[in-house]
């Protein structure tokens, strides 16, 4: 049975160095060598194996740089040794919702779900700090990032120095750089291999948030810039020019597979469409049989059913297909010639014949999709909030979000969508909405740090996170009022960020003996039972919504996980006379599930009454097929 310590790969995030290393051995088996802090890259090898005119390591080469990005990109690399706590009493539906609410440092957290979730997020939706000098904090010391989001959110008393990012600094386009780079990283892992990330950004920032992505997703994979149109109304304060507009850089994972799907047509482009000689097929509109272009065969004469002599198209243009083709579409009575038969021709589009659909534009105005006082409007109704104001200067509207879920997400998959920049919770409240409008099952990670509010307590909410997580109870019994025959999810379950459940080794030189004692115990004093079982399910990369049942077996309780994927027995005491009973009893479970392929069983070590119990119990379980045992 092995046993899980602090510093155990299961105890942590995702090793995404290892991965990395890893993958290149694969390809390259030459290319590792080792040294006295064990397996590195030879880069001499690698200059051989690509050829020295494509390995560069110089200074003059194209691309942004600025100080700290190779240690921003240490820190998306280092691996996060914290966990997430379970909140069922600050979720709705906690037995029975697919979505996630992640109270905690966005940075941490993207470590935390690399396990559970690479490759499986369809949509990433972010709408970062804007860089004005005064609306995001920034940590000086990575040196121990959970000890700093402790301390930030006042979980912890004094220590980490937190700043300003004010323009005054001279490091206020680095500060930005160095906390969007190595969550653009993490990010990147995430999206599968069909997926899109919408980034919402001003003019503070895009030119470097363009530098940034091109290098983390490839310039090949830039798909678009949107435009959306903010506010309704100029602002004649401003000093220059009203600022209208945001912008919403849109990147692929991989732009060669993905494609956005078909906005719905508006009733204006319906109507463009009618039936005026009672076609069987249908309505249609009369469409241009001319085009400019030069056309080999787009050149001949033409007589109306008039009577009426055409010589050819109209000067300077050519008919848009040949004249046997023309005849055909004739045949077909797909040739308007107008009520009376004297027009110039117009081929017949059928309403039936087109795509299902309109292709979205890059200019999206507030008509459509909504400005900031219709989000500020959306907050204050579902929340109850006096001043929206006072927090947010630049809410998106749900009704922006729908759009970027209907061009990205598809009703009858179970697309997850992340938010990892939540704010007040805006995307999760539009997939509520946009399930509720398709009866779709889209899911929808949302992660918010819980900075306190300036100012201090605001109707009982003393942090962001707060506000987030009632704007989702109040649009989820929006949605369920609006449509009470609606069945879909709107619930979420809620997480916290901390530090781990296990306990690391940590000797006072001065007491050895007390330390081996306070040591016996391997979990943090404090922590439940479903504490620890979360943990091993994330660091085990499970999904943190996963089914589990529980039994009592042998008078122990055992939990049940992802139909026998993994079972934990992490509570009460295992003597030696349990050990066959609790064995025999899991192995009956697991057949009972008729769980295919391999399954971890996970205990307590110091449950145990000594190492006959362990033995006798791995030695039973073993015989029943179940080879996988971890202890903590």
């Amino acid at each position: 049975m092995m046993k899980i310590e602090a510093q155990s790969p299961e105890a942590q995030s995702a090793d995404l160095i290892g991965d990395n290393i890893a993958k290149l051995k694969a390809l390259f088996p030459e290319l590792l060598t080792e040294t006295a802090q064990g397996a590195a890259i030879n880069v001499d090898v690698l200059k051989a194996l690509v050829g020295d005119a494509s390995a560069f390591d110089g200074e003059e080469k194209y691309g942004l740089n600025w100080h700290g990005k190779r240690r921003a990109r240490q820190i998306a690399l280092t691996p996060s040794t914290g966990t997430l706590r379970p909140c069922p009493e600050e979720s709705v539906d906690w037995d029975s919702t697919q979505n996630l609410m992640i109270e905690g440092d966005n940075l941490e957290v993207l470590k935390l779900l690399q396990k559970s979730y690479a490759g499986k997020v369809k949509l990433i939706y972010i709408d970062p700090p804007y860089n004005t000098g005064k609306d995001f904090v920034y940590p000086d010391n990575f040196q121990d990032n959970i000890k700093n989001y402790l301390e930030l959110t006042g979980q912890t008393e004094g220590g980490a120095k937190i700043t300003t990012n004010t323009e005054a600094s001279g490091r206020f386009h680095t500060d930005w750089l160095n906390m969007i780079y190595p969550r653009l990283k993490l990010a990147h892992s995430l999206l599968q291999s069909d997926g899109v990330i919408f980034v919402s950004i001003a003019d503070h920032e895009i030119h470097n948030l363009r530098a940034v992505m091109n290098e983390v997703f490839g310039e090949e994979n830039f798909v678009a810039t949107v435009i959306w149109q903010k506010v309704y109304s100029p602002k004649n304060s401003a000093r220059h020019f009203s600022e209208d507009h945001d912008y919403i850089v849109v990147y692929a994972k991989n732009a060669e597979t993905w494609v956005p799907r078909l906005l719905p047509r508006t009733k204006e482009m319906e109507a463009r469409y009618a039936n005026s000689d009672n076609d069987p097929r249908g309505p249609w509109k009369a469409g241009d049989l001319s085009a400019r272009n030069s056309y080999g065969e787009g050149t001949y004469p033409i007589t109306t059913p008039s009577g009426r002599q055409l010589s050819g198209p109209p000067p300077g243009s050519y008919w848009r297909v040949s004249r046997s083709k023309f005849d055909q579409l004739d045949a077909d009575k797909r040739i308007w010639w107008g009520p009376d038969g004297n027009n110039v021709p117009a081929i017949k589009r059928f309403l039936s014949e087109v795509r299902d659909g309109r292709v979205p534009q890059t200019l999206w105005t507030y008509e459509e999709v909504g400005h900031t006082q219709d989000a500020k409007k959306e907050l204050i109704a579902t929340v109850d909030f006096p001043n929206s104001d006072v927090i947010f200067d630049t809410p998106k509207p749900t009704r922006l979000l729908r759009r970027i879920l209907q061009l990205a997400t598809s009703p009858e998959n179970n697309d997850l969508v992340l938010d990892f920049f939540a704010g007040t919770g805006s995307m999760m409240d539009a997939v509520y909405q946009q399930n509720a409008k398709d009866g779709g099952k889209r899911r929808c990670i949302v992660v918010q740090l819980p900075e306190p509010l300036v100012g201090g307590e605001v109707v009982g909410w003393t942090s962001i996170a707060d506000i987030t997580r009632a704007r989702l109870v109040g649009a989820g019994k929006r949605c369920r009022e609006a449509d009470p025959m609606f069945s879909g999810d709107v619930g979420f379950r809620t997480f916290k960020l901390d530090t781990s459940n296990i306990r690391a080794w940590n000797p006072n030189a001065s007491d050895l003996e007390g330390s081996l004692l306070a040591n016996l115990e391997h979990i943090e004093h404090g922590r439940s039972e479903s504490d620890v079982l979360y943990e091993v399910l994330i660091k085990l990369g499970l999904d943190l919504c996963v089914p589990i049942e529980q039994r009592e077996i042998a008078g122990k309780g055992v939990h049940n996980i992802g139909g026998g994927t993994l079972m934990a027995c992490l509570g009460g005491k295992i003597a030696v006379a349990d050990a066959e009973p609790l064995a025999l009893g899991i192995a009956a479970w697991r057949e009972e599930q008729g769980t295919a392929g391999d399954t971890t069983v996970v205990f307590c070590d110091s449950a145990f009454e000594n190492d006959v119990a362990k033995s006798n119990l791995a030695a039973i379980l073993e015989q029943h097929g179940i080879k996988q045992l971890r202890s903590l």
